[in-house]
This record gives C-alpha cells, structure tokens and sequence, in this order.
C-alpha cells in the first residue's frame, strides 16, 4: 500500500473508533471478488441470447416460468458455490468489533447470494431479496431448497397444490420490501460513518443512501475499482478492492 492510501485507511478507522453508528452498503464488487458475476455478466454460454431484464420482471416469469426459473437456479448454485472472501469476513470481524463496545451497526446489501451471511455477519438487511430462499406464488411462503438443482421447472410449491416456486428476489418493477426501507429511513440519517462498497451507485434508493447519511453529518466512505456517481461527493473515495482495504481497516482498529 502507499503512503496517501495507508493515511486513508488510517483516518477512517479513527473514524470507526468514535463511531456510535456504523452502517454499510454493498454491491455486486464485494461479491466480484468471490467469483460471482454481476448481473449482467451472467449473459453468456446458453444465455447469451437473452436480455437479463427480459429475465427478471414478474411479466417474464408470468409469461415463460420455465426459462426464469432454469435462469435462476443456475444463479443459486453457483452463488451457493462461492465462498465469503476477505471483504466479506473484514466486515463481520468490522461488526463484532463495534458491537462488543456497545456501538450500532447496520449492513445493507444489494446482492442476493447471502455470503454476508456465511461470513458470519449478524445485521444483514437484503435490499433485493435472496436468490437462495425461494417462495411460494400463491402464498408467499418461504423456502430454502436443498443445494441441488430443480429436478423440474418450475419447481413446485411444498406449500399449495399446483402452486410453483419464484426466486425470493426484488425483480424490475416490484418494490423493495416495507420493512428494509423503514430500517434504512431510520438508521441512514442517525449514522456517524457511512460505507459505500462494491456499489455503483445508480440504483434507487440505495443509491441515495450515502447522500442521506451525509446530510445528517457521517463520514462517508467509498471503496470501489472505478468511480461512480457518489466519489466526488464522499469524504474519503479509495480506488481498490474491498477485499484488500477493509482488512486493513479492521487491523487498524486493534
């Protein structure tokens, strides 16, 4: 690391340790460094042919269930393929450590494939849903499938007869869950540093959250391989891999 990086990292963790609030945001770059492609990167192989919006509405899946579904579920399991990487375990590690001095901490992620979660984060709220909990059309109830693929498509509802499966995820045109908006609203304004990782900072609402978490005073941080919308507008913007910063955050911490 250079000299003005290792100052960065150095100001931030300060930053951490005053902290009462900590609350991060994550995309589809903390994940990359897993091995699981963005969105649009899955387009390939037998999917090349398709326009992954044409994929992800609710009019798509009304229309073709058996190609959405196939779709996802060759998502699923490479997502349950990959392992937490070292961005992942930094921000567990990063919880525990303002946790255990009575602070608050908040992690708010826009990726659906719970590696948060397996890095053994506690406060995860998914924005956009989770490709690995599937749930019922008629009902909305819930289900974790075994790490297997369907044996048919669409897979059928454990729960009503000649009911079928859906990915437990945010498509265009449906709205974010009620309950992940109201814990945004309520903790983003309070927050005294605010993350911004792996995001490109172009999807609504989350997208607004660093700018709302600046207005109500935090110290914003940005940590991404390119530039995005939100750089010019953060205390500190960092140009490299969370995988490798965030780490030496935590360090610095101790």
């Amino acid at each position: 690391m250079n000299d003005e990086l290792i100052a960065q990292i150095d100001v931030i963790a300060d930053r951490v340790k005053a902290a009462r609030s900590v609350v991060v945001l994550t995309g589809a770059g903390i994940s990359a460094e897993s091995g699981i492609r963005t969105f649009r990167d899955t387009m390939e192989g037998l999917w090349k042919e398709f326009d992954p919006a044409t994929l992800a509405t609710p009019e798509a899946f009304a229309r073709d269930p058996v190609t959405v579904t196939k779709w996802y579920d060759w998502r699923r399991l490479g997502c349950l393929a990959a392992e937490p990487n070292a961005g992942h375990l930094a921000l567990a590690r990063l919880e525990q450590r303002v946790r255990v001095r009575g602070g608050e901490f908040t992690l708010f992620t826009q990726n659906v494939d719970r590696l948060h979660h397996r890095a053994g984060s506690k406060d995860v709220v998914e924005l956009h849903g989770s490709i690995v909990e599937w749930r019922c059309n008629d009902t909305g109830k819930l289900i974790e499938p075994p790490p297997e693929a369907f044996e048919e498509y669409p897979p059928k509802s454990p729960f009503v007869k000649g009911g079928i499966l859906r990915p437990n995820v945010v498509w265009f045109g449906e709205a974010l869950s009620e309950a992940a908006l109201n814990r945004a609203f309520g903790c983003v304004p309070k927050c005294d540093v605010f993350f911004t990782l792996g995001t490109s900072s172009q999807v609504h609402p989350a997208a607004g959250f660093v700018v709302v978490a600046a207005r109500g005073g935090a110290f914003t941080v940005e940590i991404n391989k390119d530039a995005t919308p939100a750089s010019g507008g953060v205390d500190v913007s960092i140009r490299g891999s969370t995988g490798e910063v965030l780490p030496a955050i935590v360090e610095r911490l101790s």
